[in-house]
């Protein structure tokens, strides 16, 4: 299988310039894509095209990866109904030393044969005049031909967004850097997001004019979600891939919580599980889907890439707890991002001390149970636990050595109904 093989089962292809050439290449190819700095981190939005780079670099091709200390003082119109804030120098600066090191955890920069380059486009535009840039690049763009591009004609055709000077010149900002990579580092292929159509094929025109060179470009498909919603997005924000901002185990359980529609579909696009893989998984899938392997399998593995195995299996053993798993080894700082999402009892600690509170008192005050009668039924009947250890004593009273951390006690009644106590 080729790299062409490889994205065309994976879905992952949306347009080409010139299949026919992607297709019968021989030899690697050097390619790039653009990553701009408009926060202090990438989210699961840029996954597709970043992943994309490592796939081809796995097929002994040379991936760029060019973060956009220029073109992100402009902000790229494609795809947004608005203009984007115009961020400070040192904004793109403090984003940019934060994202260098997201770019490096999915890229490999050590390989010995095809080393992944990261580069940055403020480096060779920096130096580039106004007037130099009108006259050297500027002539070779029809405005004709600009205000057909999908990312301009949608702007300009909402009359109250419009679309300003600035961001108009943001396609001969991208066209730039194909020029320049081209000419300078040997790079025939640009890829991206389907909205990145028109930048791509600007590019490629201003190197046929400027270096008599033929250049390429594929589009990768925009990720959407089956029940309409937009991807990437949760009831607190965007997913982000700097653990400081999404958590590993917020970043698993947008995963795991993935529609059963998508599944298949984002293990194609966003793993680098084999085929073979992959279709065991939908097997296994549409056989059970209840047992929601194939979204584990997904979690699993994006969490494992963007965060290391490590914090993936902390993610997973965090997500265990709600379904009953045991709390050994689990961080405070996980244990309370689980308890974000359970209800929770304040209470005294000067309650615990010495003989400590009846846990029949504490079901019933937890809203476990209706009355200390029915307390004692549920308890008896092996559906309490304490710590997710099941408790069938009556008589058991809950003390301050059973706190986690010095500070939690986690009530459970059957499977699903939990409530965090919280000594103060």
């Amino acid at each position: 299988m080729n790299i062409w093989q490889e994205l065309c089962w994976r879905e992952l292809i949306a347009d080409c310039t010139d299949a026919a050439a992607l297709q019968g290449r021989t030899h690697p190819w050097t390619l790039y894509c653009g990553f701009d700095p408009t926060a202090d981190s990438l989210h699961v939005g840029h996954l597709v095209p970043l992943l994309a780079l490592r796939r081809f670099q796995q097929f002994g091709h040379h991936p760029i990866a060019v973060a956009g200390g220029a073109t992100g003082c402009i902000g790229d119109p494609s795809g947004k109904s608005t203009e984007r804030p115009l961020l400070t120098k040192e904004q793109i600066r403090a984003n940019l030393e934060s994202i260098r090191p997201q770019l490096e955890r999915l890229l490999d920069f050590e390989s010995r044969t095809n080393p992944a380059r990261l580069l940055d486009n403020a480096d060779w535009t920096a130096s580039v005049t106004y007037l130099d840039f009108l006259r050297d690049i500027g002539k070779h763009f029809s405005i004709n031909q600009m205000l057909t591009k999908e990312s301009v004609r949608a702007r300009l055709e909402d009359r109250e967004a419009g679309l300003s000077y600035t961001e108009f010149s943001y396609m001969l900002l991208q066209a730039y850097d194909f020029y320049v990579l081209c000419r300078d580092h040997q790079c025939e292929l640009q890829i991206g997001g389907s909205d990145q159509w028109g930048n791509i094929t600007a590019g490629i025109d201003l190197i046929r004019k400027k270096l008599g060179r033929t250049a390429y470009g594929l589009t990768l498909p925009l990720v959407t979600k089956a029940d309409g919603t937009k991807f990437g997005k949760t009831e607190s924000g965007s997913v982000w891939l700097d653990p400081n901002k999404t958590s590993p185990y917020r970043f698993y359980q947008f995963w795991i919580n993935t529609d059963d529609r998508d599944v298949i579909r984002y293990l194609k696009y966003f793993t680098f599980l084999s085929q073979d893989e992959i279709g065991a998984l939908e097997a296994e899938h549409q056989r059970n889907p209840g047992a929601r392997t194939a979204h584990r399998a997904l979690a699993r593995a994006v969490t494992e890439l963007v965060h290391g195995p490590t914090a993936a299996q902390e993610a997973v053993r965090a997500s265990e707890v709600l379904f009953g798993g045991g709390l050994e080894g689990i961080p405070e700082s996980t244990f309370h991002e689980i308890m974000d999402e359970v209800p929770t009892l304040h209470l005294p600690r000067t309650e615990l001390d010495g003989e400590g509170a009846p846990l029949v008192d504490l079901i019933v005050r937890a809203g476990l149970a209706p009355s200390k009668s029915q307390a004692r039924k549920d308890i008896e009947g092996g559906g309490i636990y304490v710590n997710n250890v099941r408790e069938n004593r009556i008589q058991r009273r809950v003390r301050a050595d059973d706190l986690l951390f010095g500070r939690h006690l986690l009530l459970r009644k059957g499977r699903k109904h939990y409530v965090l106590i919280t000594a103060e």
